[in-house]
């Protein structure tokens, strides 16, 4: 009997194991049946902008195209919400302008966005924002689930394509009403407006108009082109219309919902509108383009000319902390269309570039260039005087009068002269050239960096960025350093018992009659001053004042020593305590005055300045010796030492030295 119950127990038990692998084999084959649906990124396209995106963090996928400057950007690395998403994705460099998937992570509001020129595109600065965002590879991390459709703070979602089906954000309920249950519903179609054209489009060869000019112009290319251009360019000069940034959904009275986040209604004047930019602050320039606006250049050509100033603006990043514009056009007489503090942001900016009429007349560009000496630059007209000043001359083929003058006076006033010459002079029309080689003859020096030379009117939209690289390059605008504002100068000052009170006096008015003649600031002329005897004294140095009034101030404290006269020791102590802190691109100066002969040895000492290539200059009186001068002095010493039989004929030599300062500064090769 034990024997029949132990053969029933262990057919049961083994009953009991074949079904359990059986079992367990069957839901193996039921896992390998069910397979896991597969994640498809949504597609957005290159206007959304971040803040509009409720999920904190999302898969997407980007079109092609979003390199575009109308999708605007702000930001480096970490973006405000209110930038394009695929706009900022290409800024980053983590997809092409060939589009592709990434992954968006939402981060908190920065107290600043610096703008920045990256892969194309150029971001702009923003002071604040209250959410940023930042774009890296789309690899999604373990264990988290991603959106396959966006919520998005508004009920309507034109980023996505027509058929996708998108979450409408329900607003949270008031007090004393039922909240409405959200449903999914069909987005509608999305249509692209027309962009800003950047590339012309291929010319049609059944065009027949030509373009008419008082200017000599032989039937060859430049109007059969142009002729071609004008049956394709009809509606290219239009702006596309930017999403409307103030839609958002009212959620309680004193409220509103905005980019994912409850703003007070006070906030709503400065939130809810796009973000206006500060400028780029490395590119500080004051600016001004001279547009040719002459009956030669044609209506199509003048058309293409705005349409290239309107991408430069967006390219610029206007505003009050970085560059700003004005605008010249020239024909018969130059006028100036708006100036430097017109319009303080690209977009208005590009508004007023739209609204430019065409003059008409000859194409004077050398009367362009002396109005703009003359008058644009003024403190009235927005000029700022610690910016680089900047003149960019565009010319359609070549100038009707002569530029070379007016340019140099341009150039000697601190304007940095670009010329961008489009179409010039094929050989059949050189004849026609009033002042061959105008352009490198025009330019701070013929080595490329101030001229562009466009072969077609067609090829100008590529040399935006090549220009705007080159304008913001402040430490190469070396035609912007004059030499009135671009020295270190220091003054080495004999206070020995020889001199006497009432003489130093008089010496300490000389020192600031020179330094008046210059413009005094941290970025322009800096002054120092060394007093010595037997020993040194560094009264104050480069980094001590900034203004021309402070300066003439501490000359005037500068109290008399009396002793001896070391002039060797006081030179080397100069090289050490003051020239030893100039800036890398600032002329050193030392302008060392003295009335007799020195104790100790100045040639070793003089030797050393003029290896760290300090500029010396050398003012004797009345008991100083000429030997002495004419070796302490730079080469040649005729040019920069100076002797007078009494003190108080020292300011008799104000003049000449600051004459002989800018002649040389002048013949002097710049950039």
């Amino acid at each position: 009997m034990g024997i029949v119950v132990l053969t029933m127990k262990a057919a049961v038990i083994e009953l009991f194991l074949v079904l359990l692998v059986t079992g367990i084999h069957s839901n193996k084959e039921m896992t390998k049946k069910i397979k896991r649906p597969k994640f498809t990124a949504p597609q957005i396209n290159c206007d959304v902008k971040a803040g509009k995106i409720i999920d904190p963090e999302f898969i997407v996928k980007c079109p092609a195209g979003c390199q575009d400057s109308k999708y605007h950007v702000y930001g480096t690395d970490v973006y405000a919400s209110y930038s394009s998403v695929c706009g900022a994705a290409v800024h980053s460099g983590v997809i092409s302008n060939s589009g592709g998937k990434i992954l968006v992570r939402k981060v908190a509001g920065q107290s600043g966005y610096k703008g920045s020129y990256s892969n194309g595109v150029q971001s702009l600065s923003l002071p604040r924002w209250r959410e940023s965002f930042i774009v890296s590879e789309s690899k999604p991390k373990k264990g988290i689930s991603y959106p396959s459709a966006l919520t998005y703070s508004s009920s309507r979602s034109p980023a996505t394509k027509a058929g996708e089906t998108t979450k409408v954000y329900q607003k949270p309920s008031v007090p004393g009403t039922t909240a409405q249950p959200a449903t999914p519903m069909q987005a509608l179609p999305t249509t692209t407006p027309k962009a800003t054209h950047t590339a012309l489009p291929k010319p049609s060869l059944s065009a027949t108009s030509a373009t008419n000019s008082p200017r000599p112009q032989p039937v060859g290319h430049r109007n059969q082109e142009m002729a071609l251009w004008s049956t394709t360019t009809s509606t290219s000069s239009q702006n596309s219309p930017s999403a409307n940034p103030g839609e958002m959904d009212l959620w309680k009275p004193g409220s509103v919902l905005l980019d994912a986040g409850f703003v007070p209604n006070e906030e709503l004047s400065t939130q809810s509108l796009e973000p206006v930019s500060q400028g780029d602050p490395n590119c500080k320039v004051d600016l001004s383009f001279l547009i040719d606006g002459g009956s030669g250049i044609g209506k199509r050509r003048f058309r293409i000319q705005k349409q290239f100033l309107e991408e430069v603006a967006q390219a610029l990043d206007i505003g009050p902390a970085g560059p700003l514009m004005g605008v010249v056009q020239y024909g018969d007489n130059p006028a100036t269309q708006f100036n430097l503090k017109t319009h303080m942001n690209s977009q208005d900016l590009k508004t007023a570039i739209k609204k430019i009429t065409q003059r008409g007349g000859l194409s004077n560009v050398g009367r362009a260039i002396s109005f703009v000496t003359k008058n644009f630059f003024s403190k009235a007209n927005g000029n700022r005087g610690g910016a680089p000043n900047v003149a960019v001359v565009m010319v359609d083929g070549w100038p009707t009068d002569k530029v070379e003058e007016a340019s140099r006076l341009a150039r000697e006033s601190g304007i940095n002269i670009f010329f961008i010459t489009i179409e010039g002079a094929v050989e059949n029309e050189k004849q026609y050239v009033m002042e061959p080689n105008f352009a490198n003859k025009a330019v701070c020096r013929t080595n490329g960096f101030y001229s562009l030379n466009v072969q077609s009117w067609f090829g100008l939209h590529k040399t935006v960025q090549p220009l705007v690289k080159r304008v913001c390059d402040t430490d190469r605008l070396a035609c912007s350093k004059t030499c009135l504002n671009s020295a270190d100068i220091g003054f080495v000052i004999d206070g020995s018992s020889s001199v006497g009170t009432g003489n130093f006096r008089t010496v300490l008015q000389f020192v600031a009659n020179l330094s008046k003649e210059f413009e005094i600031s941290d970025t322009d002329t800096r002054i120092g001053a060394v007093q010595y005897t037997y020993e040194q004294r560094l009264e104050f140095g480069f980094d001590k004042y900034s203004t021309k009034p402070d300066i003439l101030n501490a000359i005037k404290r500068v109290g008399y020593w009396s002793g001896g006269t070391s002039t060797g020791a006081a030179i080397n102590y100069a090289l050490e305590q003051l020239f030893q802190k100039s800036k890398p691109n600032k002329r050193k100066l030392m302008i060392l005055i003295t009335d007799g002969r020195s104790y100790d040895d100045v040639r070793i000492p003089a030797m050393a300045a003029h290896q760290k290539g300090v500029i010396t200059y050398a003012i004797g009186i009345v008991w100083a010796a000429q030997d002495e001068l004419e070796v302490i002095a730079t080469h040649p010493a005729r040019d920069h030492s100076f002797f007078v039989d009494e003190f108080d004929n020292l300011y008799k030599t104000v003049p000449r030295i600051i004459q002989n300062i800018c002649t040389e500064f002048n013949s002097q090769p710049r950039n």
